[in-house]
């Protein structure tokens, strides 16, 4: 960790071969996607109905960093459960059209499970088909989804002004690990701000590792949970600002106390309230020209189940039984079940000020504490739940203890078998190769040689 406090310590005096980048062109802008009908709602399997009514509006928010001519990137948050990749994808060949590289898009979900469930994701939360209205819900929902993010890019690209930006970093301490009580957690909390040339803050974009779960199943309204609450008080603190949620690696947290609605609000006030004492403290200038890159790595699957086990696991009932014959009925028809998970890993440098590292999945805290142990050469910002969320994505740890996170929960994902061993290193190497691409240097050597 000495190497990391030390870089943090030296971004706080601005390097003067980074005065061209001290206002940037910067645009910020938001969307609402509450769905003005019932629609099933993510996260929860217990949930057999339609939503009823709304708790809380839910957005999608873009922050859009450069000029045309700097190429620009742009970050997205939507109060959502979960986005497959191919939904990612197809909006960034959109946006490459208005000139801004896939690799310099990053859409994060606030993982609340109270939002609509998207089209291709969590395919298997229900272990039954819906009923055709409600699959006609959904399939609605997802294309006004991805047409209100598009928007909400257009609107951001439209209103870029000069801006600073900076960044601070404080704690929350409602994240708790839900596999073992007293395990590890990352309390960071990380937060970026962007003023204007008239000293107003424009808007601010917070990161924490926790699940947005302080609502149950018990609850079937929209909402977006404690992230919610948390960017409202902090419009409320700060007005005219967007503020945006971002989540770390939370796959095994959850917040704490829980459940109920007054929780999540206040969950979301502790939030808010520490983000709002680090915007009026000494925050750290960011000047560093932004690099963005992105790659694909493949994740191997343990050994699938044989033909005459699927057709065991299919006499089980519910989501494992359905499952099974899902798989048969591939197999009958001569496709090809995936031993392999193709898995995204971006990062983002804005030289040696910051480091955003952006990871695909619900991501458990190990990888965390190992990046952040790790890169050494600038201070890092790690998201998760970032362009794909395609499963849990658990550490070598956390896949010998098995469990939920372990792969159990890969069913409700409708993946065919748990992660082989080594997933962890391969995605590790991911990020220190896509490093070693980027002006904020090489990583150290630990991370530089992981094997």
């Amino acid at each position: 960790m000495v190497g990391l406090c030390l870089a943090l310590g030296a971004c706080s005096v601005p390097n003067p071969k980074h005065a061209s980048h001290e206002w940037r062109q910067v645009g910020v802008a938001r969307v609402d996607i509450t769905p003005d009908y019932p629609v099933r709602l993510a996260g929860y399997a217990a949930r057999t109905n339609e939503s009823q009514g709304v708790t809380q509006r839910i957005w999608a928010k873009a922050l859009v960093i450069g000029s045309d001519q700097e190429k620009p990137a742009v970050l997205l948050t939507a109060d959502i459960c979960g986005v497959p990749g191919r939904l990612r994808d197809a909006l960034a060949a959109r946006l490459q059209k208005r000139g801004i590289e896939p690799s310099r898009l990053a859409l994060c979900c606030t993982h609340t499970h109270s939002a609509p469930l998207v089209a291709g994701y969590l395919s298997n939360l229900f272990g039954a088909p819906l009923k055709p209205e409600e699959q006609a819900h959904v399939d609605r929902y997802t294309r006004e989804f991805a047409e209100a993010l598009e928007k909400a890019v257009v609107l951001a690209l439209a209103n870029r002004a000069p801006a600073r930006l900076s960044w601070a970093q404080g704690s929350a301490q409602f994240a708790a690990n839900r596999r073992n009580k007293g395990g590890p957690v990352d309390h960071d909390l990380p937060a970026l701000f962007v003023t204007g040339k008239d000293g107003k803050l424009r808007a601010v974009l917070a990161g924490y590792a926790c699940h947005c779960t302080t609502l149950t199943g018990e609850s079937n309204q929209v909402c977006g949970d404690w992230a919610g609450y948390a960017q409202e008080t902090l419009e409320a603190a700060f007005p005219g600002a967007v503020a945006m949620i971002s989540i770390g690696c939370g796959g095994d947290a959850n917040p704490s106390p829980r459940p109920g609605l007054d929780l999540a609000r206040a969950h979301g006030r502790e939030i808010a309230t520490n983000v709002v004492a680090l915007q009026q403290g000494p925050t750290r200038p960011i000047l560093g020209a932004l690099e963005c890159r992105a790659q694909r790595v493949e994740l191997p699957l343990d050994k699938l189940p044989s033909r005459a086990e699927w057709e065991e696991k299919a006499k089980l009932p519910a989501h494992a039984g359905y499952q099974a014959r899902m798989n048969l009925a591939r197999l009958d028809r001569g496709e090809r079940l995936p031993d392999s998970l193709p898995y995204q890993i971006q990062a983002w440098s804005f030289d040696r000020d910051l480091t955003l590292v952006f990871l695909a999945g619900e991501v458990v805290v190990d990888y965390s504490t190992r990046l952040k142990h790790e890169m050494t050469g600038t201070p890092v910002w790690i998201t998760a739940y970032a362009n794909d969320v395609p499963c849990y994505i658990p550490s070598e740890r956390v896949l010998r203890e098995g469990g939920y996170e372990g792969g159990a929960a890969m069913v409700y994902y409708d993946l065919p078998a748990r992660f082989a061993p080594g997933l962890e290193n391969i995605i590790v190497n991911g990020v220190s190769s896509l490093l070693r691409e980027l002006p904020a240097g090489k990583p150290s050597e630990a991370l530089a040689h992981s094997r």
